[in-house]
């Protein structure tokens, strides 16, 4: 399965990754504004996540960012203005796994993943099963029981057929020989409501999307899906832990269409690094619930191109269609 090194904060030793290039890196500077592209509506997770990191990339580059939302189509539409956009620098975009590499596989889209170079990533959301703290289930095996007792009947939500929620409790069902009624939504945020309506009785989200609202009381984990425990929720097993090897979450990063010249590349992505590294923007991250992990350019097409034979791998053997 998907294995991923989950950070509270971006790794120290970033700057080793990107010290060979940091000379060269600042021959490139902007002359005018910015463009970064956001596939997802204005005010979800992605959205605060790229203002906030715009805001600092702002003070780095001496240019504003102008962040533009392009939703719809799962992220299609914002990923194909960005892959079709001119490679200079001055438009750029976040890419949210596993939509940019699961819709190529899910049908005829109008980008491929060749057609982005990427920055850094710059998120790393594991994802979680939660229900409403004073949900029956008070485990996860019990809730596993109650869905071979009631095969199909037990709704759960997430934000769309292919998302990383989906297709993590189809390897849960598959191992775990239970079946779900998936209720799929156009948002985390409607996932959550639903669940609190008790109109479904289970929400899967990433953690970042859940910790607040089990901090006041309202939701319970009873699990999470990082390769380890992310820190804030030290008390809360992994799947893996229990017994199901389920390792799935949403990686949130920065790319520019294909062909952006080395120089341009390399100075945009120590602007990233030296963000992420920034003690105003961790505290920021922290506040936002944003699970940080840095991955230079040639790291970060290398987990992309991973990801890809992974879940092409996945569609093969079991599509995912509803």
């Amino acid at each position: 399965m998907l294995r991923r090194a989950l950070l509270a904060a971006p790794a120290l030793s970033a700057p080793a990754l990107l010290a060979p290039a940091a000379a060269r890196a600042q021959e490139w500077r902007p002359e005018r504004s910015v463009t970064m592209i956001v596939a997802f509506a204005a005010g979800g997770g992605t959205d605060v996540a790229a203002r906030t990191i715009a805001r600092f990339m702002e003070r780095d580059l001496g240019q504003s960012v102008v962040v533009l939302n392009r939703p719809g189509a799962g992220g299609e539409i914002g990923f194909t203005e960005l892959a079709r956009a001119r490679p200079d620098g001055y438009t750029i975009g976040f890419i949210n796994t596993p939509n940019v590499v699961t819709l190529p596989i899910e049908r005829q889209t109008r980008y491929r993943l060749e057609d982005f170079a990427p920055i850094a990533n710059i998120v790393d959301d594991p994802g979680g099963i939660w229900v409403k703290s004073d949900s029956e289930f008070r485990t996860l095996a019990e809730l596993l029981d109650a869905a071979r007792a009631r095969p199909g009947a037990i709704g759960y939500g997430t934000t769309g057929v292919g998302s990383d929620d989906h297709l993590a409790m189809l390897a849960l069902e598959r191992q775990t020989g239970t079946r779900f009624l998936h209720v799929p939504f156009n948002g985390s945020a409607l996932v959550r409501q639903n669940v609190m309506s008790r109109a479904i009785q289970v929400a899967v989200m990433n953690v970042g999307e859940g910790l607040a609202d089990m901090r006041q009381g309202l939701l319970r984990p009873l699990g999470q899906m990082g390769v380890t425990r992310w820190p804030p929720l030290a008390e809360v097993p992994t799947l893996r832990e229990m017994g199901h090897d389920v390792v799935e979450g949403s990686m949130r990063g920065m790319a520019a269409p294909a062909g952006l010249p080395a120089p341009v590349l390399e100075r945009l992505a120590l602007s990233v690094r030296r963000t992420m590294e920034d003690a105003e923007f961790q505290a920021a991250a922290t506040q936002q619930v944003l699970p940080l992990r840095f991955l230079a350019p040639a790291d970060y097409m290398a987990e992309l191109t991973r990801l890809r034979a992974t879940y092409q791998a996945l569609w093969d053997r079991h599509p995912w269609r509803e």
